[in-house]
């Protein structure tokens, strides 16, 4: 007898991974890590992706706008056939599975919709078969397979599972009938020792059993479970939660061990101590979290509950992060076990926007929605308010200080940035451009400052008279939001809405490399000190850290 799965083993070279990007379904050769091809067809989103057991064929599920179920040649990167995924007085189908034994049978599933569906090839069709649920309604959250295919187990939005007979299509049981998962039954595997793993969108993972669906192990993890992947035969597998957090489980001992994590909403600052690239911080709404920059290891995570964090920055001395959140306080917080050390109420009215700390450690500057800039003297154990500024009309986005703490500069969104004397605390200049000023920074020698904002031009400016020294093109689309310079000023890095991460030199204003990474508008960026590496934080969540392109 011929070997049966030997479409497998000529795939197994070229593993591959499907993607989900808009209009595309992306192939990659995971041994290689790079793009094969780019398979375009669906209408706007596309909802799920399966492959078949040997790896023949792929099945995607296009979302509302296009409501099509397509199966693709894996060899051949084309379209075979495509059909309508549900009928006409149903809802969307959002979840697909392939048999496990069988290359030619799929389920797709979704709102009032389940659906065996068998690929005829010579035809070049797909014909579906309903699956029969009596007088349940149930919206379809995600599927599993059972490894002989004698069931399939489908998790629903009502928070039960309901277990389907592959070859009758009929519904077998579902359960639980009381007590059932919050949330609903967001992700779910079928496990070979003949038990299910549910995580629901509360969070809840569980191991139960058809037909009582009772748990029989459970844990509580952060956010609600995204997806569940087996190892092996399931002795291990990991779990992706809502808030970023990929868990490691053992099944027999059934705890979670967190193994990777990240911010879950945008990414606000980034910020490193004073002569160290060891370690950094980044804050994203209510939480600052401390990094390993060698491993990208979470160090340590302070959360403020219903909050945002605009800004943080550490003292220069590293006894503290001083941070800045949208309820007008200013907060500041140990860096080594995240202790709250004293909070400053008040601070501003409509939040606190920006902050930044004088090298002595004697003062913070901090500015506000409202656009104060407010200078704070530190003591031991008390802070008093020195000197109010009022010359901003709206948000104060960033501020710098110089290096000898006598003069600082703020840039605002009302168009203007203002340098100040921080010894007689008034103001020394003020610059007026057209744009909403999102990022400042003194040049190290300090006779100039570089601006950029919403009008996507990078100027250069002399401190004493603030005179515009000159003017490039920062980005052909979207504003720059963050800018850092070398401690030499050679070069400084500049992020915005169009993704990129760019390096420029700063005498010839030219751009000599540019990055590509990430997804959404990088917010803010920094460069460490011994220029090692630039860390980029962005909107989506993602910090992504770049090997400086330079030898310093």
């Amino acid at each position: 007898m011929e070997n049966q799965i030997s479409p497998k083993a000529e795939v197994a070279e070229l593993e591959l991974e499907a993607a989900i990007g808009f209009n595309d379904i992306i192939l990659w050769d995971y041994q290689k890590r790079e793009l094969t091809a780019r398979l375009s067809l669906h209408k706007g989103k596309i909802e799920a992706l399966a492959f078949s057991p040997n790896d023949l064929y792929l099945v995607s599920l296009g979302g509302p706008d296009d409501g099509s179920v397509v199966v693709w040649s894996v060899a051949k990167r084309e379209a075979i056939c495509g059909s309508p995924a549900a009928g006409l007085s149903v809802g969307n189908a959002t979840t697909a599975i392939f048999s496990r034994c069988r290359d030619e049978i799929f389920v797709t599933a979704g709102n009032g919709t389940i659906r065996v569906w068998e690929l005829d090839l010579p035809n070049r069709k797909i014909w579906p078969t309903e699956c029969q649920v009596g007088q349940m309604k149930r919206i379809v959250m995600s599927i599993t397979m059972a490894k002989d295919d004698s069931f399939f187990f489908l998790g629903t939005t009502t928070g039960d599972v309901l277990k389907m007979n592959l070859r009758t299509k009929l519904l077998a049981d579902a359960g639980p009938a009381k007590d059932k998962f919050s949330l609903g039954v967001s992700s779910i595997k079928c496990l070979e020792m003949r038990g299910l793993l549910v995580g629901t969108g509360a969070g809840l993972l569980v191991f139960c059993k058809s037909p009582s669906y009772k748990p029989i192990k459970k844990i509580q993890l952060q956010g609600g479970v995204t997806s569940i992947t087996l190892r092996g035969e399931g002795h291990q597998f990991f779990v992706g939660t809502e808030e970023s957090h990929i868990y490691r489980v053992n099944f027999t001992d059934f705890k979670e061990t967190l193994i990777a994590t990240c911010h879950f909403e945008a990414v606000q600052d980034i910020v490193f101590p004073f002569g160290t690239a060891e370690l950094f911080a980044t804050c994203a709404k209510k939480d600052i979290r401390v990094w390993h920059t060698p491993t990208n290891r979470e160090l340590l995570r302070i959360t403020v509950p219903n909050m945002t964090c605009h800004g943080i920055d550490f003292m220069r001395d590293g006894k503290s992060i001083v941070s800045a959140w949208d309820d007008g306080r200013i907060r500041a917080f140990a860096p080594e076990t995240g202790r709250l050390i004293y909070v400053i109420n008040n601070a501003h009215r409509i939040g606190v926007t920006a902050i930044a700390t004088t090298s002595d450690c004697k003062r913070v500057i901090s500015g506000g929605g409202e656009g104060e800039v407010r200078v704070w003297q530190i003591g031991c154990q008390t802070q008093k308010l020195e000197e109010a500024l009022k010359e901003h009309k709206s948000s104060v986005s960033c501020i710098r200080v110089k290096k000898s703490n006598e003069e600082c500069v703020t840039a605002s969104t009302d168009g203007t940035c203002i340098i100040w004397d921080l010894v007689r605390l008034r103001r020394n200049q003020m610059i007026l451009e057209n744009t909403l000023f999102q990022c400042v920074c003194y040049h190290p020698e300090e006779f100039q400052i570089i601006t950029s904002g919403t009008d996507r031009k990078i100027a250069y400016w002399e401190v004493f008279d603030g005179s515009v020294i000159r003017e490039l093109e920062g980005s052909s689309s979207g504003s720059i939001n963050g800018m850092d310079i070398t401690v030499e000023g050679g070069h400084f890095v500049t992020g915005g809405k169009d993704h990129l991460v760019k390096v420029w030199d700063y005498n010839g204003g030219e751009v000599t490399h540019v990055g590509v990474g990430h997804s959404g508008s990088v917010t803010r960026l920094r460069i460490s000190p011994g220029n090692h590496y630039i860390v980029s934080v962005s909107a989506d969540g993602a910090v992504l850290r770049w090997k400086y392109p330079f030898t310093s």
